[in-house]
């Protein structure tokens, strides 16, 4: 079973890299409209009943006004990474597949999985993809000024899980309880006074 425990890591990794890459499909912004956008619909919905509507019409603009003002906060749309972030999308998608064929790289190889040769590129790939999502986390973009806000949906939480665990399976140990380097000393001692080893 130790022999087993890096290509655990590159499954790990491998599961984050699809994660990644399907979550800029899901949705990452929740769109709801401010008060400030609110205000301004009423205004030019107000302005345009008086120029061209009738009293009728002016009546059911001030009950649609009642009713607008109530969706202030409400989520009426969702954006995923693919439509809100036009170029980070496509640097995501390209770091989750480069994990990707890293992992499929690795896990085809009988000896690479155990020279590590893999793991410095795969914490470099998550950590730069975590960066981003992270970046896009803190600073969303913005559609239209202060007449609509964004809040955080699903997709870039998993984004964020999908990059952490590409990075944690990198680091995924080769082997449980390893031994330290003091530990390796007493085995040694030990070995040379009593002429027995663990392995034997």
């Amino acid at each position: 079973m130790a022999g087993d425990r890096p290509r655990y890591g590159l499954l790990i990794s491998a599961l984050g890299a699809i994660v990644l890459a399907v979550s800029v499909f899901l949705p990452w912004y929740g769109v709801s409209f401010t008060a400030a956008g609110l205000a301004f619909a009423q205004q030019v919905g107000d302005q345009a009943a008086s120029q061209f509507g009738n009293a009728a019409l002016q009546s059911y603009m001030s009950n649609f006004h009642a009713n607008l003002s109530s969706l202030v906060g409400h989520q009426f749309m969702a954006l995923s990474a693919h439509q809100a972030l036009k170029d980070l999308n496509v640097v995501l998608l390209l770091l989750a597949g480069l994990a990707i064929a890293i992992t499929l790289m690795a896990l085809a190889g009988s000896g690479s999985s155990s020279s590590g040769g893999h793991r410095a590129p795969l914490v470099l790939l998550g950590i730069f993809a975590a960066v981003c999502v992270l970046y896009r986390m803190v600073d969303p973009p913005s559609p239209a000024g202060n007449f609509l806000a964004l809040a955080l949906r699903e997709g870039a939480w998993l984004a964020l899980l999908g990059s952490v665990a590409i990075v944690a399976g990198a680091l995924w140990p080769d082997r449980l309880g390893a031994p330290t380097p003091s530990d390796a000393k007493l085995q040694s001692v030990w070995s040379e006074l009593s002429g027995w080893t663990p392995e034997g």
